[in-house]
């Protein structure tokens, strides 16, 4: 099979398209997917430049991309609710090879039946931002309805989820973006956007929850913003715990992880007309490196699509 590896950690020289990749076999509580979409995330080049190494531990060569569509091709001896021809999506564990590829096995537990009102690119594009934004409102900060939440970077894949799963939690939702994007934001459902590069956001006060996905000094100037008793999350970078204590507020790191039961009810609320999916661009598996440059620029309005088949 075709597959977009590396053989070692670098800029996006090092990703190659190898057509000789031998197809994996499925454990016994595994299936064996037919790659249709994979999506681009910054933990992809995080991975490939090194920086998680010392976390994830990688063997060489690696098949990059943690977010996949696709039909089951084979089912493991011990999996039971998947079936072969399935239409499925997953974000497979990070540890593992990955979705830059024509096949690819992942743990049955962390596949679910794809959301049927979804293309396969927007359905590559929902489980690692979706998954993220579900974990770390729900599980996290906990958000309640009438509560007033601050979402950074709505315009951003993870921050359009957050929005709409802030709302459909019935949340107040405040986010930043720039001017260009508020349109966006407020459609999804925002009630509030506010224009990073002219407004100060740290002006807010009375906030319940922050939603901090970009990390420095917007995390450093959010803290002003919660009210006693607030909740902070951040997807970039541990909270320091003696800044929460002095603003008298909890702090907490999100790192997404698999999860088959959320993606089912993410897939409910897509098929409810409750779920857009915003797709940024497009490429193919001999285009990962121009996705990759894409998405790393940080500019991306939606998801970074790679179509395999």
């Amino acid at each position: 099979m075709k597959a977009v590896q590396i053989k070692g950690f670098g800029d996006r020289s090092v990703l190659e398209l190898n057509d000789d990749v031998e197809i994996p076999t499925p454990a016994a509580n595994e299936v064996l997917i037919k790659v249709k979409s994979a999506a681009v995330n910054p933990v992809d080049w995080k991975i490939r430049e090194g920086y998680l190494q010392g976390m994830l531990n990688h063997t060489l060569p690696l098949t990059l991309g943690w977010d996949v569509s696709g039909e089951v091709a084979a089912v493991g001896a011990d999996v039971t609710h998947l079936k072969l021809g399935d239409a499925v999506y997953s974000r497979p564990n990070i540890a593992k090879n990955g979705s830059y590829a024509e096949y690819m096995t992942v743990v049955a537990d962390e596949v679910a039946i794809k959301p049927k009102s979804l293309s396969w690119q927007e359905a590559a594009g929902v489980p690692l931002a979706a998954l993220t934004a579900w974990q770390a409102l729900n599980e996290f900060t906990n958000l309640e309805a009438g509560e007033r939440v601050l979402i950074h970077a709505g315009s951003g894949a993870v921050g359009q989820f957050a929005i709409q799963l802030a709302k459909l939690l019935g949340a107040t939702v405040y986010t930043t973006t720039s001017s260009k994007n508020t349109e966006l934001v407020l459609g999804l459902g925002a009630d509030e956007a506010i224009d990073y590069k002219n407004e100060d956001f740290s002006e807010l006060s009375d906030i319940d929850v922050v939603f901090d996905t970009i990390g420095g000094d917007t995390l450093a100037n959010s803290w002003k913003t919660l009210k006693m008793g607030g909740r902070l999350v951040s997807i970039v970078e541990p909270p320091e715990e003696a800044t929460a204590t002095e603003y008298g507020v909890t702090a907490s790191f999100c790192f997404v992880e698999p999860n088959r039961e959320q993606l089912e009810k993410l897939a409910e609320i897509a098929d409810a007309g409750n779920l857009k999916v915003s797709i940024d661009s497009e490429f193919g598996l001999d285009q990962v490196a121009e996705a990759h440059e894409r998405s790393e620029t940080g500019r991306a309005q939606g998801k970074i699509i790679i179509n395999v088949s």
